[in-house]
């Protein structure tokens, strides 16, 4: 696993944010604007870890990417709290579910799901 994250985040802004706070944790940070490019970046870079926008994508490319990637983290976010949404997002292999706008909490449940994984490799 890598040193880099890749984010898909449909809003630039958020995606933005969301860059700004894992630089200073990540020495690269991919953004992509579709779920082609993520997939391509992922299988290029091998990152430690995917930030997904669940909301402007299909639960089946979460399950898929975990196929391919089994030991990928996949943290998904959401702008609008669903708990049917959150529970369908880990059933297809996401590590955690958070809201887009925290960015904090969403760079704590990545750090965490990349130890837990590192430690899963190991």
């Amino acid at each position: 696993m890598g040193t880099s994250v890749i984010i898909l985040e449909s809003d630039p802004k958020t995606a933005q944010s969301l860059a700004g706070g894992f630089r200073s944790h990540f020495h690269s940070v991919y953004l992509t604007c579709s779920r082609d490019e993520m997939r391509d970046k992922v299988a290029q870079n091998r990152p430690a870890a995917v930030v997904f926008d669940i909301e402007s994508s299909r639960l089946t490319d979460v399950a898929s990417l975990h196929s391919d990637f089994p030991a990928l983290p996949i943290v998904c976010t959401h702008r609008v709290p669903d708990e049917e949404m959150w529970m369908a997002a880990l059933q297809a292999g996401a590590s955690d579910v958070c809201a887009a706008s925290d960015v904090d909490n969403v760079l704590t449940s990545v750090l965490r799901s990349v130890t837990v994984a590192r430690r899963a490799t190991a």
